[in-house]
């Protein structure tokens, strides 16, 4: 069985950052389509749900990136923009995260996120399943 290009998998959001993530401030922003022909921009459309796609830039917190950039741009699905649920440069979580492997214009593996919601990182009582 081959994957058809566009595949998404669904991911823990502990594997994508083991170490967290922080927003970074006044980036939500609604995501845009380019049309080729018309040369015009339109909003943007999730291919397989159809909701409305807003983007948001976060930092890894990864302290084994050293140097590397630490920015990772997350695709929101959702009917209406996100609201941090946190103040600025402040930890997050993204619920139903995803992942779509692809081939970069340099020849390299890359990875495109999607997510169905922004929230405020859970307590470590609630990451384990009980109740705080």
């Amino acid at each position: 069985m081959a994957l058809r290009g566009g595949t998404r998998f669904s991911v823990p959001f502990e594997a994508v950052f083991p170490h967290g993530c922080v927003l970074v401030p006044d980036s939500i922003a609604e995501a845009q389509d380019f049309d080729e022909k018309t040369r015009a921009r339109t909003p943007s459309k999730d291919k397989l749900t159809g909701q409305r796609v807003w983007q948001c830039r976060v930092m890894d917190m990864d302290p084994e990136l050293g140097s590397r950039s630490r920015e990772v741009s997350i695709k929101v699905l959702a009917d209406v923009q996100p609201v941090s649920p946190v103040g600025p440069f402040q930890p997050v979580e993204f619920e139903n995260l995803m992942v779509t492997p692809y081939v970069g214009s340099n020849g390299r593996l890359a990875y495109s996120y999607r997510a169905t919601a922004l929230t405020a990182p859970k307590t470590l009582a609630e990451s384990r399943g009980k109740a705080a």
